[in-house]
């Protein structure tokens, strides 16, 4: 309204604010003029209406009652043009105006209310165009993330970023799919988008409370008649900053966009897997404070028992799995998968995907400490059966590596998971011969993967072992798994000949081949101690 008072139509009759100064950042979303006393029926709200006062009417009550009219219709503003009705606005329309919270606008000159009208529909015209082209370039910008191999959670994100406020998706019952916030470090004070959305719903969860006023909604449609014509709703909340038209235009193009992408099957499994991976990735890393972890963890569907421990297991996937599970619909079958398998465990569990890495990190309730190993070794056959349920071209391939972490409580969950995650990836280049792996028997391969970068660590497996390696590039038989059974046999020959389904003087004679590449005595323990620490050493040099 302050802007249309400053257009030359309006200027030229001396405008004077009589009334709702304060209020004239009123949008007007267009501009009637007219003189009868009905006017306010033929009237939607947003209008800016001018009039010389003619319908207003000659007594108090009348007048009254068209100002009273007009506001609760919700109009914009109203303009009186002094001269032909009245010399100066009556007290009741005055009054009255102010009471409701009305503009109220003299003009002390006459100007033609033709030429007032055409000024500002061209704004408003071109106000529109203006948000329709900007809500084309975020449109083209989540058009291009997508051809770039992104998906839900990386259109979200770049319309978080637009919008400068949480971006929620939600299925038309009300359950979270996925949470994203702007990125960038937050204003002091910001809230996570979990924590933002655990604040709107779980008080109220029952009465499936709407969002604050100001919100954007966007319904995703999914194509089909009845319950299924919306698949999904797009919830924009005016946390850090007001939201505009040009956020609700581009909102109902994204769900276009998002509407494409999840005519995938299973694609809302596959993102709530998602946005439950990246909470796991944010504890994780630190991001996210101990104090606040169950309450995010609650609006993921996580609510493991009162005291007891959590148990962070990490599945980390040695090959990649796409071009082996038919391209985009991997992760969204082993997310089904996965899940369906894991609700025979009996443990409440919070499992996530994690695709850049490869990661399936989760988090399992324990009714106590003690249980850690018989809840580990269920968790790691049902994420083992749920990869080869969603995933038998992969038959043959490296089976994935499972680690399990220690029991603690949310203090410690997510340096726990970081660790297990790291002993995951420690771990991948170790035989696959055992189930899952506990993270303290990991301790030495993630020290080395941690120097795996360190000339130091080549360097010292290269004068340990590298005349063993030497030959087994040029001979046969192979002599590094001989050492390497030997050692896992604690020297025990015997044991060692059986394991390699060889005769004693076979064995007497590679050990003996193996002292002399080596001119190490195989039975000095800091020699041994050499040799074990190079064998694991080697999996991680490059």
């Amino acid at each position: 309204m302050a802007r249309a008072l400053g257009l030359p139509a309006l200027r030229r009759g001396l405008p004077e604010v009589v009334s709702g100064q304060e209020l004239l950042d009123r949008p007007v979303r267009w501009v009637h003029a007219g003189e009868a006393p009905n006017i306010a029926a033929l009237l939607k709200g947003g209008e800016l209406l001018l009039t010389t006062g003619l319908g207003v009417g000659p007594r108090p009550a009348e007048q009254r009652a068209f100002v009273r009219r007009l506001a609760e219709r919700g109009i914009a503003a109203l303009v009186v043009e002094l001269g032909a009705r009245f010399r100066t606005l009556p007290g009741p329309v005055v009054d009255t105006a102010r009471s409701c919270g009305l503009p109220l606008v003299q003009l002390h000159r006459e100007v033609p209310f033709v030429t007032v009208t055409e000024e500002i529909h061209t704004e408003i015209v071109n106000e529109h165009y203006a948000l329709l082209r900007q809500a084309d370039v975020v449109h083209r910008q989540a058009t291009e993330v997508l051809l770039r191999g992104g998906g839900v959670p990386e259109i979200l994100r770049h319309f978080a970023a637009f919008a400068a406020n949480p971006v929620f998706l939600e299925t038309p019952g009300g359950q979270l799919l996925y949470a994203a916030g702007p990125g960038g470090t937050p204003p002091a004070g910001a809230a996570d988008p979990l924590q933002v959305w655990e604040g709107l719903r779980a008080p109220r969860a029952a009465e499936r409370p709407e969002p604050p006023a100001g919100s954007v909604i966007a319904d995703i449609p999914g194509g089909g008649p009845g319950p299924g014509a919306v698949r999904a709703r797009l919830t924009v909340l005016p946390v850090a900053g007001p939201l505009g038209p040009v956020h609700r235009i581009a909102a109902e193009r994204t769900a276009d966009l998002l509407a494409v992408v999840l005519l995938r099957a299973r694609q809302e499994e596959e993102l709530a897997a998602r946005g439950r991976g990246d909470f796991l990735t944010e504890l994780a890393e630190g991001r996210i404070e101990a104090s606040d972890a169950p309450a995010q963890a609650r609006v993921l569907g996580f609510r493991p028992g009162p005291g007891g421990p959590l148990l962070p297991v990490v599945m980390r996937l040695v090959e990649d799995p796409r071009p082996l599970a038919g391209g985009g619909e991997s992760w969204a079958a082993l997310a089904h998968a996965v899940q369906e398998e894991l609700a025979g465990v009996g443990v409440p569990v919070l499992l996530g995907v994690r695709l850049p890495e490869g990661r399936v990190p989760l988090l399992a309730g324990l009714r106590g400490a003690s249980e850690r190993s018989a809840v580990a070794e269920r968790i790691a056959a049902a994420l083992r059966a749920g990869v080869e349920r969603a995933w038998p071209d992969r038959a043959g391939a490296r089976p994935p590596v499972l680690v399990a972490g220690l029991a603690v409580g949310w203090d410690a969950a997510g340096a726990e998971l970081r660790h297990a995650a790291e002993a995951a990836n420690a771990a991948c280049g170790s035989p696959p011969d055992r189930g899952w792996y506990d993270v303290r028997s990991l301790d030495v391969d993630l020290l080395l993967w941690r120097l795996r970068e360190h000339g130091d660590l080549a360097a010292f497996v290269d004068r340990v072992i590298g005349p063993l390696l030497a030959h087994d590039r040029t001979a046969r038989p192979p002599l590094v798994p001989t050492l390497e059974t030997y050692l896992r046999h604690a020297g025990r020959k015997a044991e060692t000949a059986r394991a390699l389904h060889l005769n004693r003087q076979t064995l007497y004679d590679r050990l003996a081949r193996i002292a002399s590449l080596l001119g190490s005595d195989l039975e000095d323990p800091r020699t041994v101690l050499a040799l074990g620490v190079a064998l694991q050493a080697r999996r991680h040099v490059r």
